[in-house]
């Protein structure tokens, strides 16, 4: 069994209130989870406006699929938000 995690920083410069920031999270989260069997939850930085931390993780039989699943997830989020991504933590375990 391989557990895949990846850790996103996602900074979005144009969001003033956490309402605003609560709405581009769930789209992110409703997309993801729609399309892909993983958890994605916002892990860190709730009270923070323009700062959006996403972790996801899943579970497969091969490194290789657990690295394609966060790769496709990874552009699927990419492709979802004109924020910018900062920072990507990735670990196979």
């Amino acid at each position: 069994m391989i557990i895949g995690t990846v850790e996103i920083k996602i900074y979005a410069a144009w969001v003033e209130s956490l309402k605003e920031k609560r709405m581009i999270v769930k789209s992110l989260i409703a997309k993801t989870r729609n399309k892909f069997n993983v958890s994605i939850a916002e892990i860190a930085e709730q009270d923070t406006h323009q700062t959006i931390v996403l972790g996801i993780a899943c579970v497969t039989s091969s490194v290789s699929q657990a690295d394609s699943i966060i790769d496709h997830v990874m552009t699927l989020i990419e492709s979802s938000t004109e924020a910018e991504i900062v920072q990507i933590d990735r670990e196979m375990r």
